[in-house]
């Protein structure tokens, strides 16, 4: 390289340095979450959260962590989250190049008799042999390949965010599901043996109604009661086979029956730490995601701000020429070229492009407010659900016990003709209508659990 040259280069990266000192790109600054009474009636600066802990921690079925693998393993979804992920990798790495001058290679050759030659057949022998190496550069003056660079990252770390969140909600789903196919099991099992009890009632209104106890609109009653309550087991039946689809679908796996606990076996954890609203930043993907679509489209503003300034383009090519023949050896060829573009006129399309890069950074401001916002709402419904299924337990509890000893006092009273036999009737409905209340008591302050894991970030981790 001659003197000639490396004076340019430094006169360039001086004058690139230079300029660059304008500071024409601005540095991003996180929003953060400042609400501290994001979540309703919560006040506390306990930072402990169930977020932290590891699924397992929270989903003690084994049978339900094996589904939980499985479906981390082999769920579409999951699986396509991850291949954006790589193909946003890929693009932040080409953007990194875009940093590096583009090199491009040449290689020529002149032949000697060409037309001759493909009469006669013969070999075709160069004259004239030619190499040729170009290089073009974009020196980054007002920071706009940087800014595209982080802008590309921020894509980047978008799509990991996005696929954490979908591991998460799948997470959500497996074990939302599994509690539901457990309720639905109970619910069936509860259901037929009511359906054995009512068939019971039918027989004593029967023998009742031969010793003139009751009428024979009594017989009929409480056998369309019972008609009643086993007309609802094929609904539970179909609805169990739905679910099974649905958790199989789930994990990545054609249709089949899903091996599976019973709901009386789980037991639900006791200390529901939430954490500080800040937190969720750092815990919940989809926050973070709406994070890093905002630094996206911060930098992209950074980009558009730089097109209304001159791009210094530095061009260098060289080569080596030689001739087969005996005449003289061959000749290095150079030549190094540098230029500024200034924009001048061009019809409005740099203003327009500003404009459209601060709405969309606008957009991404909304959308990481709307996101905050909702996690804050699904963490306080989802804990509320909780303390709501809590509070039901006990009354629940007591209804039971009462309309178990009722039922077995009417049905004394009509054998001894002290009571009618509607009474009997309305004591078992009664009884069925709470046991399934009972059952579902239990699977809200499950998916309660389960709703409040996911609303404070935990899953992903």
């Amino acid at each position: 390289m001659n003197w000639r040259v490396r004076q340019i280069i430094i006169i360039i990266s001086l004058l690139a340095g230079g300029l660059a000192s304008c500071h024409i790109t601005k540095p991003y600054r996180s929003p953060g979450i400042n609400d501290t009474q994001l979540y309703r009636d919560i006040n506390t600066t306990d930072t402990n959260t169930i977020a932290t802990l590891h699924w397992k921690e929270i989903f003690t079925d084994t049978l339900l962590q094996q589904l939980l693998e499985e479906g981390i393993q082999h769920n579409l979804d999951l699986q396509v989250a991850w291949s954006r992920v790589r193909q946003a990798q890929a693009s932040y790495s080409q953007s990194r190049q875009a940093l590096y001058p583009a090199i491009n290679g040449d290689a020529s050759a002149i032949l000697a008799g060409a037309s001759n030659q493909a009469n006669t057949g013969r070999s075709v022998i160069p004259r004239q042999l030619g190499a040729e190496l170009t290089a073009n550069w974009e020196a980054d003056i007002w920071g706009k390949l940087r800014s595209t660079k982080r802008a590309y990252l921020a894509s980047w770390l978008q799509a990991n965010a996005n696929a954490q969140a979908v591991q998460t909600a799948l997470i959500a789903n497996i074990a939302n599901n599994y509690y539901n196919l457990l309720a639905l099991d109970q619910q069936l099992h509860i259901t037929q043996q009511t359906v054995v009890n009512w068939q019971a009632t039918v027989e004593v209104m029967k023998e009742l109604k031969k010793a003139d106890v009751v009428t024979g609109a009594a017989v009929v009653q409480s056998e369309a009661s019972r008609y009643a309550a086993e007309v609802t087991i094929p609904d539970l039946k179909q609805s169990i086979r739905q679910t099974e689809n649905e958790i199989n679908l789930l994990l990545g796996r054609i249709s089949g029956p899903i091996a599976r606990s019973t709901l009386d076996a789980q037991q639900p954890i006791m200390l529901l730490k939430t954490g500080v609203p800040t937190q969720l930043l750092a815990n919940r993907p989809d926050v973070q995601a709406a994070e890093y679509n905002l630094r996206y489209y911060f930098e992209q503003t950074n980009v558009a701000r730089t097109y209304f300034y001159p791009a210094l383009n530095i061009s260098a090519s060289g080569g080596y020429t030689t001739y087969l023949s005996l005449t003289g050896p061959g000749s290095w060829l150079s030549n190094l070229t540098a230029g500024l573009t200034q924009p001048i006129f061009n019809r409005g399309l740099n203003k327009a492009r500003l404009k459209i890069a601060q709405e969309q950074q606008e957009q991404a401001v909304l959308g990481f407010r709307t996101a905050v916002l909702g996690a804050g709402q699904e963490v306080s419904n989802a804990l509320y659900s909780y303390q709501t299924a809590q509070e039901k337990s006990n009354s629940r509890r007591l209804q039971l016990q009462n309309l178990q000893l009722s039922v077995e006092y009417t049905q004394e009273l009509v054998r001894y003709g002290f009571a009618n036999y509607t009474e009997v009737l309305n004591a078992q409905q009664s009884l069925l209508g709470a046991q399934l209340g009972k059952i579902n008591d239990h699977l809200q302050q499950l998916q309660a659990i389960v709703f409040l894991y996911r609303a404070l970030g935990g899953g992903w981790k």
